[in-house]
């Protein structure tokens, strides 16, 4: 919810400077990856890498160029550990031992997981709530396109490419628009639901043309982080101010405030930033496997709410 808003914000920081890693900058990783690609990625060389190269690695899309950098990046890291140097980065990121095909295998597993839960959680919630509730369809709206979120986080964090970064941020700003929406329509849609449908279309217009600029112009991180900033900052404030107004009356409001706190609280283990535990288990890997929990939390409050909704919906239909 809001806490991907965070996370974007801090992704976004980190993604200004992926093309200019002190590690990539080293003219000894340049001249490794030069020579490896001379020497393995072409003619009868890389005929033979493509006839040795494992099935699962040629699917997920691994080349003989990303095995050179792959394969260099530790050489170079090796370099700076044997003079005592701190270990660099490259390209944006830390280096992490590569297991199969996954390129950020704690990461990956820990986007695999959220998603896993949600689906959990959201079996119980069609389970619990009778379909006739107030929110029931946007509350399982929602949950398809977090979803669909950590689908493509697991994805991205399996194979880092321009497609699949693109998709991974996309669909986290798509869950804080619709948790906006879903907030919306908590607070105004359910007493007014022509506004609240005049704003699902701005927001979806909102959606478009941020996908179209980014897409289409030019994948600008700047203007991202601002966007998503501004984007975050109204999600928590009006998920807050109604936990707020209605903690006393509907104590399962405090599930939600809760959520949101947890969420912005967790979203500050991304500035530790410390070279990968094992090389497998980073400050990123760390923040992904602390909310696996919350979506627990999180369903928990809305099929309370809903159920709430629904008895007093009932309430009112008797008295007329």
């Amino acid at each position: 919810m809001a806490g991907r808003a965070t996370l974007l914000v801090l992704l976004a920081g980190a993604a200004v400077l992926a093309t200019a890693s002190q590690g990539d900058r080293e003219p000894v990783y340049r001249d490794c990856v030069l020579r490896c690609e001379e020497r393995n990625c072409s003619g009868g060389a890389l005929k033979h890498f493509r006839s040795h190269q494992p099935i699962y690695m040629s699917l997920a899309g691994w080349t003989c160029r990303d095995d050179c950098t792959y394969n260099c990046m530790w050489f170079t890291v090796g370099l700076y550990l044997q003079e005592g140097h701190r270990v660099p980065q490259f390209h944006g990121k830390w280096p992490f031992f590569r297991f199969l095909f996954f390129q950020e295998p704690a990461s990956a597993v820990a986007s695999f997981l959220n998603g896993l839960a949600g689906l959990v959680m959201l079996c119980h919630y069609r389970t619990s709530v009778p379909a006739s509730s107030p929110m029931y369809h946007t509350c399982v709206a929602f949950a398809w396109v977090s979803l669909n979120a950590w689908f493509w986080s697991t994805v991205f964090h399996t194979r880092d490419t321009e497609l699949t970064e693109k998709m991974d941020y996309f669909c986290a700003s798509a869950v804080i628009l619709h948790s906006i929406y879903l907030c919306c329509v908590r607070t105004v849609g359910l007493q007014r639901p022509a506004v609240a449908s005049a704003f699902r279309s701005l927001l979806l217009l909102l959606l478009a043309a941020h996908v179209s600029y980014l897409s289409l112009v030019r994948f600008d991180y700047g203007y991202n982080m601002v966007a998503n900033v501004a984007l975050g900052l109204a999600n928590v404030a009006w998920w807050l101010g109604w936990c707020l107004r209605n903690g006393r009356r509907l104590p399962h409001a405090r599930k939600c405030a809760a959520v949101v706190l947890l969420l912005q609280g967790l979203s500050l283990l991304e500035l530790l930033d410390f070279p990968p535990l094992f090389w497998v288990l980073d400050a990123h890997a760390i923040w992904h496997i602390s909310t696996i929990p919350l979506h627990v939390l999180f369903f928990s409050f809305l099929e309370d709410d809903s159920l709430y909704l629904l008895r007093e919906t009932e309430a009112k239909s008797k008295l007329h």
